[in-house]
């Protein structure tokens, strides 16, 4: 009865650790021999026997039957005298087993016992949840937000695991709160100590492409394939796209009518801008549709240098760098070509000119129909406004003066950064 409460006992780490009882036996019986090696020096003679539908074990002791003087090692031996306790016609030479009581064991040896279980317990668990996310590394994940600490956000999925969402794995405008739902993609998973620390992303160009994968079935079946990923986190992405079906148009169907199908994507990434574009083995075409919005003149490329003079009208400069620089920037990666933007006509270069913005950059921050009453008297881009007094603009357009001035407002802080 011993060994039956105490087991029942031990089961107790079943339920809390989500173990199966076969495992759970196994390591009671490797617990077990450690106490007994260190009781009896050996558990060479020993058998325990597990049943693990039961959850119920015994220990038994082999002992040869030796004269009585003749005793040598009481862990492998026992006297005739002794053994014809247990049973009268036991003879020299015969094997007794005994049962072993837990009891038998003493009392600091049973709490040793269960110390030593809850940390193989907790070493299996661990290993187990090593491998487990081991093996979603590259996956997008959701878990719940437990904590939120200034550097870092720390989850908790279904089963209790925490995950832990660096700062610098979040995108800059995300905010959360205990409660939400996050998503990401399992980026790494790291051994401190003995525990695994499970690192996920919202910045990495994987989890664009995995969300691609969920909300776009072409991508997921397989018959549109993305080529590479580069992001800004926040602010812009470029994906290259193709389909080894002529039929199926790889942009479009990502797309969607009107954006239908990459705006949760966008919704997802905190408003990111995301270009999709067509892939090309042909260097030049790629690079200009990596370019868009800009229509491009001319390229020269430099194949051993991997550079590239990119040639523009003026008009055209503006857009092809885009905000903070963001367009060409992502072009390069995207492309793996270092681009040099060069003002058609001039050798040295475009002028300070190329620093201006083209006001559809600022589409996250001034509403469309704004933009539009500009464009209608030709201002599409940020110095273009700026150049103007507000009197003149209120006089010329249909907007408020506050509107303008909220709008200049925009327009100057990113002249200013």
């Amino acid at each position: 009865m011993e060994n039956l409460a105490l087991i029942d006992s031990f089961s107790e780490f079943k339920d809390d650790k989500l173990i199966d009882r076969v495992t759970l036996m196994a390591i009671l019986e490797d617990v077990f021999r450690n106490a007994l090696k260190k009781k009896y020096g050996s558990d060479d003679n020993f058998d325990i026997i597990i049943n693990p539908d039961k959850g119920d074990m015994e220990i038994w002791r082999r002992r040869v039957i030796v004269a009585d003087e003749d005793l040598d090692f009481e862990n492998e031996e026992i006297t005739l005298t002794e053994a014809r306790k247990i049973e009268a016609d036991f003879e020299i030479g015969e094997e007794v087993s005994e049962e072993v009581k837990l009891i038998d064991l003493g009392r600091r040896a049973i709490l040793a016992l269960r110390q030593n279980l809850i940390s193989k317990i907790h070493e299996h668990d661990n290993t187990n949840l090593y491998k487990q996310f081991k093996d979603l590394i590259g996956d997008i994940y959701t878990a719940e937000v437990h904590h939120v600490r200034p550097r870092v956000v720390i989850l908790v999925d279904d089963e209790g695991n925490e995950i832990v969402l660096p700062k610098e794995k979040q995108i800059p405008s995300d905010f959360f709160r205990k409660g939400d739902n996050v998503r990401g993609i399992i980026e790494s998973v790291e051994l401190k100590g003995n525990k695994p620390q499970i690192i996920m992303s919202r910045t990495s160009e994987k989890f664009l492409e995995k969300l691609f994968e969920q909300e776009i079935p072409e991508v997921f079946d397989g018959l549109i394939m993305i080529k590479k990923v580069v992001r800004i986190p926040g602010e812009k992405a470029k994906v290259a796209v193709d389909s080894y079906d002529d039929r199926i148009d790889p942009v479009g169907a990502c797309v969607g009518m009107k954006g239908s199908r990459i705006h949760g994507i966008v919704r997802e990434l905190g408003n990111e801008n995301i270009d999709v574009i067509n892939y090309t083995s042909n260097i030049q075409l790629f690079i200009t549709r990596a370019l868009s919005p800009a229509k491009v003149s001319s390229i020269k490329i430099n194949e051993e240098a991997k550079r590239a003079d990119v040639f523009l009208k003026l008009e055209e400069v503006s857009k092809a760098i885009g905000r903070g620089g963001h367009n060409i920037k992502l072009a390069g990666l995207l492309t793996g070509y270092e681009l040099d933007v060069i003002r058609e006509g001039d050798i040295a270069g475009a002028t300070a000119d190329e620093d201006d913005v083209e006001l559809t950059e600022f589409s996250d921050e001034i509403e469309e129909w704004i933009i539009e009453e500009f464009a209608k008297i030709g201002l599409d881009t940020a110095k273009s406004i700026l150049k103007h007094d507000v009197e003149d603009l209120v006089r010329r357009t249909d907007l408020e003066e506050e509107t303008i001035l909220d709008v200049m407002k925009i327009l100057k802080e990113e002249f200013d950064s």
